[in-house]
């Protein structure tokens, strides 16, 4: 592996990708690289080089470059993390609390703009990383759930309810000195990342958007994050504009103050894991998209639509033809995955299971008039298992096949998109589990395909 990683920079630095870390992740043979941080139509080129590089160098070693977001049931996914900020044409960060009073402000204003933007447009956000691999990760435990939130940490979180109440905030550790309406001293940046579980999340000078899949382009999403944030900075301006007052930062307060109130449901630090989250987020009125067909129809609203037309990013056209494009995809890679599925358990899994069913019925029947009941009793149990799950995938199989047909004759991409997710996947998931049972019973020497373990350990 360290020599892949050592080849792989290499590569990358004759391409001029500019790239760091190499670690292990959490999962076996899981590693993790990170691309430095660059203006954002080039690093999405280079991302795209990247992921095509990787698999070329990996091959050169004898391996295999997965990019799938889940190729491992019950083993953590792999995603990509979006490092996204806002600077001026003279480099300016414009994501970075500053170190004087007029800097806070100017954060502040940016800092509205980006939370007024995911609160309003989250649905679009959580569309930009729906396909049918992220669909097995989002909302796993290594990965954000579908709900889009933000995290601030503390001292943020402070700053902004402080300004909702009118109050002061005195001194503490994290250096917030005197919070007014008309000025506002030294704002430490969080410089760690205390929550892992948010899928968008303030990390000292940028925001982190979480969500995105280790396969897909990161064109998109960036492209959608400057796209709301846009239009957020054009209202924000547009206030401040029209208040017409001289004293503009308490024009401004005033302004975040009323702000504070329509998007303050989309902070949240706690630990996006647990039920309780999806409960609260329910209550909060966030939208909970779990599947991508629920997901894509964000792309085809009439908001979504006005959205990228006036800032002349997409036409009502272009956007409905990337909802059908995205919907098709979908649609044919699940129907790829299952006819694939289909075809390896008919020829592979249950002749296997077939050999395995017969050496444990001739075991039983040898040793029947050998010795007690009690004594070969697990034998027949294990028999009468093996006998259960070879049925079971007989019958999935069939209702596999029925649910793929029906699927494939739909007109409607939507509704055929909610029939593969909703019929075709279930079958899938029900036929994998019983197969990965039939895994561990079955003889190593009559098991055609590598298992989990050898794929994991060994390869």
């Amino acid at each position: 592996i360290q020599s892949f990683m050592h080849n792989f920079d290499e590569e990358l630095f004759k391409l001029g990708i500019p790239a760091k870390t190499r670690h292990n992740e959490v999962a076996p043979s899981q590693f993790e690289i990170a691309p430095i941080f660059e203006e954002a139509n080039l690093a999405v080129d280079h991302n795209q080089l990247l992921m095509d590089t990787m698999k070329k160098v990996a091959r050169r070693h004898g391996f295999s470059a997965l990019l799938h977001e889940k190729p491992f049931a019950g083993i953590n996914g792999s995603g990509k993390h979006l490092n996204w900020s806002i600077a001026t044409d003279d480099g300016i960060n414009l994501m970075n609390p500053g170190k004087t009073p007029a800097e806070n402000i100017q954060f502040l204003i940016f800092l509205v703009a980006v939370l007024k933007a995911v609160h309003r447009h989250s649905d679009i956000l959580r569309a930009t990383v729906a396909h049918s691999g992220n669909d097995h990760r989002l909302g796993a435990n290594e990965a954000p759930p579908a709900i889009i939130s933000v995290f601030l940490g503390d001292q943020l979180a402070s700053i902004l309810d402080a300004i909702e109440k009118g109050e002061n905030l005195k001194a503490t550790d994290a250096a917030i000195i005197d919070l007014g309406l008309s000025s506002l001293p030294v704002v430490s940046k969080d410089n760690t990342d205390r929550n892992r579980t948010s899928p968008f999340a303030f990390t000292g000078n940028k925001f982190e958007f979480r969500a995105l899949g280790s396969s897909q382009s990161i064109s998109f999403p960036t492209a959608v994050l400057n796209l709301i944030v846009a239009e957020s900075v054009d209202e924000l301006a547009d206030k401040i504009e029209k208040a017409g007052t001289s004293d503009i930062r308490k024009t401004i307060f005033e302004i975040i103050r009323e702000e504070i109130k329509t998007f303050k449901t989309v902070i949240f630090g706690g630990d996006n894991y647990t039920e309780e989250w999806h409960k609260e987020a329910e209550k909060r009125g966030l939208p909970n998209f779990r599947t991508t067909p629920e997901a894509l129809k964000a792309y085809n609203t009439d908001k979504a639509k006005k959205l990228f037309d006036k800032y002349k990013v997409l036409t009502p056209v272009e956007l409905t033809s990337r909802y059908h494009i995205h919907l098709e995809k979908y649609c044919k890679q699940l129907d790829i995955e299952a006819n694939a599925l289909y075809n390896i358990v008919s020829s592979q899994v249950l002749p296997a299971a077939y050999a395995h069913q017969k050496n444990i019925a001739s075991s039983v029947r040898e040793i029947g008039g050998l010795v007690t009941e009690d004594v070969f009793k697990p034998q027949k149990d294990g028999l009468v298992k093996t006998i259960t799950l070879v049925s079971g995938i007989q019958v999935d199989l069939a209702a596999l096949r029925s649910a793929i047909d029906s699927s494939r004759e739909m007109k409607d991409e939507q509704a055929k998109a909610e029939s593969y997710c909703g019929r075709v996947k279930t079958r899938m998931n029900e036929i994998r589990k019983k197969c990965d049972e039939l895994e561990l019973m079955v003889d190593d020497e009559l098991w055609p395909l590598p298992k989990y373990w050898e794929m994991l350990f060994l390869y």
